[in-house]
This record gives C-alpha cells, structure tokens and sequence, in this order.
C-alpha cells in the first residue's frame, strides 16, 4: 500500500504535535500546519528523530483564517490524496473590552479561530480526499456538551452539527467526518499561564479516573478514527474526557 497523507492543523505543540508523531509512527507522511514557522519546524525535527522517519514530516507555517494562505497547504499536498485530515487549530480568546464593538470582535475572533479554520482546510482540501477511505477529524472541547466560556464553547458546538451535516455529505463516497471532543488535557496551550493549582485539582476531580487527559490521550483516539478499522464510524462524537461528562 502506498504511503498515507495526513494533514493536521494545530500542529505545533500539544495534542496536534502528539497526533503528528502518532500518524508518522503509524507510517503516514504528515504535514503539519501552525502559524508559528519557529515552533513547526522544532516539531517536525523533534517527531523525525523521535520516530525515525525525518522525511515523513513536513512543517507548513500558514493562518488558517486567511483564504488566500491556504494556497500553501495545497502546493504542500501536490497532486496526492489527502487520507487523513485532523482539523486541531484553534485557541482561547478573551474579552478586550466590555462594549458592544469589543464583544463581536472577541465572538468574531473566536468563531474565526475554532471553526473558521476548520471549514476553510476542509473546503480546499475536500477534492483531495482519498475515495473511497478518506477521513475527517475535528477537535472539539468538552465545553461543547457542557457549556463554560461562552464564545469558545459555542464554536466547538458548531463543530458538532457542522460535522454531521459533512458526514452526511461525504458518506456515500465512503469518506467518514467524526469530532474527538477532549476533557480537561493539562499539557496544552490552552491553559499555559491560566491553570492555579485549585482549578487543576477541580477538573481532575471531575473525572471518574482520577487524572488529567495528557495529548496521547487524544491521539490515540484519533489513530483509531483515521484508521482503516473505523470504516463503519461516522457522523460521532467521542469523548475522550476520563468521564467528567457521560456519553449521552
């Protein structure tokens, strides 16, 4: 079988970086893209060593938000088959001012960064899905089915319903959409400089393991998504979470 392609956004640290090494130890050429040139290219050097596969990844700095940069990933993708898609890109955005102006640039910023980014990737790169046995993964948050930030909660909501509608689209050419929604995952961006001591011992009390998710956590999920094996998996939502949110 000729080599697999994967794509995954977000993939500069964290649970992106971790889906990276987890893709390429799997032996799957993975591209990975960030906005922080610096930051990708340390990922790809550390994942190449880590796995001894240097070739198989590929660092591609680009805005996902930007129309016009997108052009990168698909010069990157050449005239290859996108097996894997991993839609990770996305942040945290706070409130700058408590005006109406600054209350839809902080709604606005956020929509553009956790689904705007999905939408724009998925959309170029749909006529490069590989038919039959394309896959497409989304990551969304546990804040999605249980509220929390406003704004961010409500983008990672969209990712649901938008997932849905995808996978219905995409079914009939045997291309599956499903959504990993991570719980509490310490060792992200997300929390870096926003996490006391009481609010960690608070999330990790919620689940029903009694730990923090880590990025393995999540990649391991997503290895058996973007596998053949799931085949027959589509139009999901998984939560990964420790049980600090029951499947409903």
């Amino acid at each position: 079988m000729a080599e697999r392609l994967a794509v995954v956004s977000g993939g500069g640290t964290g649970i992106g970086a971790a889906v990276a090494r987890t893709l390429v130890a799997d032996g799957c050429s993975v591209l990975v893209l960030g906005r922080r040139a610096e930051v990708l290219a340390a990922t790809a050097d550390r994942i190449g060593a880590q796995t001894g596969r240097p070739e198989a990844v590929r660092p591609v700095p680009v805005d996902l938000t930007d129309p016009e940069q997108i052009g990168r990933v698909l010069e990157a993708v050449g005239d290859r088959p996108v097996d894997v898609l991993v839609n990770n890109a996305g942040a945290f955005h706070s409130a700058q001012e408590d005006t109406l102006a600054g209350i839809a640039a902080y709604w606005r910023a956020t929509l553009d960064t956790n689904v705007l980014t999905a939408v724009l990737l998925t959309e170029a790169l749909r006529p490069m899905l590989r038919r039959p046995g394309g896959r497409v993964i989304l990551i969304s948050s546990i804040a999605a089915q249980r509220g929390g930030d406003e704004a961010y909660a409500a983008a990672k909501a969209a990712l649901h319903g938008w997932a849905y509608s995808l996978a219905a689209q995409l079914g009939p050419e045997q291309i599956t959409v499903n959504v990993v929604s991570p719980g509490y995952v310490a060792e992200t961006e997300l929390f870096l400089g926003r996490m006391t001591p009481e609010g960690h011992a608070k999330r990790v009390a919620a689940t029903l393991v009694g730990r923090a998710g880590t990025p393995d956590d999540i990649a391991e999920s997503i290895r058996y998504l973007a596998s053949p094996a799931a085949g027959y998996v589509t139009g999901q939502i998984l939560g990964v979470n420790g049980g600090s949110v029951l499947g409903r």
